[in-house]
């Protein structure tokens, strides 16, 4: 495998220098920050990614606002318990984008977080405690325990959320590849999840980076080369 330098040194290149590209890092990730974390919050942004999957992500940002209303500010509990009727007249409901198996993924994600909640005190405590070492095992829980949450979204929605770790992105694989990995183009199989988490430990271990970091800097090492100024005016925290 390539060494991560390497693979740095390639990105500072391409983004104009060392200090380029360090403006173009994330800052390190605050468990503390994870930890209080409201498990409304939490649901609320599981919510968001799920619906942003397949669609243009400018929409569903516009109807946020109804998003919240609509879901009652995404509290766990109340959303749990409520009715049939609740979710059926949400299936009609404008302020939204009527699509019926994301709805009802809210509520049983709703069901999900509230129990994890009750099982650690709260969800963001969950995360807290769970090692960047083992985001494979955390994709597997969200994938099995909770609704839709499996894949990208469930990557993407910890990303959002603050959590230490990698994304599988176009950009990320195929530097991994290109490093010398032995993964498919699309990482989907437990497998493959498996040999990127061990690359990413040995590379934290290697570097002292933090894995958003590590996502980031493979993410800029490869692929369409923009421009440092543009790629920081298009790129948010969360992007790789």
């Amino acid at each position: 495998m390539t060494a991560f330098k390497s693979i740095r040194a390639r990105a500072e290149k391409r983004k104009g220098g060392p200090k380029a590209l360090a403006k173009l890092l994330p800052a390190k990730p605050d468990p503390k920050a994870l930890a209080r974390l409201g498990d409304d919050r939490i649901l609320a942004e599981m919510t968001k990614r799920v619906f942003c999957a397949g669609f243009a992500w400018s929409v569903i940002e516009s109807k946020w606002p109804g998003f919240e209303k609509a879901f009652l500010g995404f509290k766990p509990g109340p959303l749990s318990l409520k009715p049939d009727e609740f979710w059926d007249d949400l299936m009609k409901d404008t302020r939204i984008v009527r699509n019926g198996a994301k709805i009802m993924s809210v509520r049983a994600n709703a069901s999900f977080v509230r129990d994890i909640a009750k099982e650690h005190g709260s969800f963001g405590k969950f995360l807290e405690n769970w090692p960047s070492s083992d985001e494979a095992g955390l994709l597997e829980l969200l994938a099995k325990r909770g609704s839709r949450l499996g894949g990208n979204t469930g990557q993407m929605m910890l990303r959002f959320l603050g959590w230490d770790g990698f994304v599988t992105s176009r950009d990320v694989v195929l530097c991994l590849r290109d490093a010398g990995l032995d993964i498919a183009e699309t990482v989907t199989s437990k497998r493959d999840l498996a040999k990127v988490q061990a690359q990413f430990n040995a590379w934290a271990e290697e570097t002292g980076l933090t894995y958003v970091q590590i996502s980031r800097i493979c993410a800029l090492s490869i692929g369409e080369n923009y421009a440092a100024e543009k790629l920081a005016s298009m790129m948010g925290a969360n992007d790789d």
